[in-house]
């Protein structure tokens, strides 16, 4: 499962192509990956066409694109004036990837791959790809037009190139990510220090923090040095700014990595997989030495274990368990 990184990496990508085009036409191969578009492949097509692309956002590992509707086809809501002047999208192409899910700005001349499901056709534009396809092997992923609601704070409903207050409605549940910039240290330290729960876990309920999965939740705990099971009434200031950062910095360089590919069904836009898998320092690494206690002479190997049906992995000297943990 494609985790924040890839998700951001690929809407950077497709914020740099899509951006202010308008649909010229859209080809659904297969209706399974736009089964979460309740009204069917006639409404989910008269949505699209004719619609200009705003913008690409995304909280958490959600993604979406806000749409200037001007066709009345489709039945998802048309742009509303909201105050004098003042016109706010009011639907959006919401994308979920999946397991293998693949957003791909390619050119009409390139030959389809062997799992395109829709082909979304754009308007020309000078050196860009003229049609966005999404391509899914497993079938987990899909595309659907949803509305857009105010956001709960009244801030951006999430990372995009033009903030509005808007937020698709099947991510308006989730709390802010750590690479938003309205992200709240506060907000996020009151909700684990009312929580009776480990610090992993928390870090994996998208209502505490968003876009964190098990990967760079391992990496970010041994960033931090915390074991998986500290509890976070326990959870000093300090501490969870620590973390805070830890998971800041996992991100950032995954990113300038191009997300973490272990997987040959995760590419970008550009059909490029991502490299950060190979500067791993906890994930992935049981029963080799940890490489921050190796730097110190000491030779601690690092330990995988169960964890809510998946695997954590930790040192167990620079991360040791707490007596009173929790899971």
């Amino acid at each position: 499962m494609p985790e924040l990184p890839e998700v951001e990496v690929v809407r950077r990508g497709l914020a740099r192509w899509v951006r202010g085009r308008s649909v010229t036409g859209v080809e659904v191969l297969d209706p399974r990956s736009i089964r979460r578009h309740a009204l069917g492949t006639e409404d989910f097509i008269g949505n699209l066409e004719d619609a200009t692309v705003l913008d690409v956002v995304r909280r958490g590992k959600f993604l979406w694109m806000p749409l200037a509707v001007t066709s009345t086809t489709g039945a998802t809501p048309n742009i509303t004036e909201t105050a004098p002047g003042d016109h706010l999208p009011k639907a959006a192409l919401m994308a979920h990837l999946g397991m293998s899910g693949q957003l791909l700005m390619q050119d009409p001349d390139v030959p389809d791959e062997k799992h395109l499901k829709v082909r979304i056709k754009l308007s020309p534009a000078e050196g860009m790809p003229e049609q966005l396809r999404f391509v899914d092997q497993r079938i987990f992923g899909g595309l659907f037009v949803t509305s857009l609601v105010p956001t709960p704070d009244g801030g951006p409903g999430g990372l995009g190139e033009t903030p509005l207050p808007e937020i698709a409605e099947e991510a308006a549940h989730i709390a802010r990510d750590p690479l938003d910039p309205f992200f709240s240290f506060d907000v996020f330290y009151r909700k684990i220090k009312n929580r009776k729960t480990g610090i992993k876990r928390a870090l994996l309920d998208q209502s505490v923090i968003s876009g964190i999965g098990n990967i760079y939740a391992d990496e970010a705990l041994w960033r931090a040095r915390l074991h998986y099971a500290r509890a976070t009434e326990t959870m000093r200031r300090a501490d969870a700014e620590r973390l805070v950062e830890a998971v800041k910095d996992v991100m950032q360089a995954a990113l300038a990595a191009g997300g973490t590919s272990f997987d040959s069904l995760y590419v970008n836009v550009n059909g490029d997989s991502g490299y950060f898998s190979r500067s791993l320092n906890a994930y992935g690494r049981a029963g080799e030495l940890c490489s921050r206690c190796e730097g110190t002479g000491l030779h601690s190997i690092m330990k995988r274990e169960q964890f809510m049906n998946r695997s954590s992995y930790t040192c167990p000297v620079c991360q040791p368990r707490p007596r009173n943990g929790r899971w």
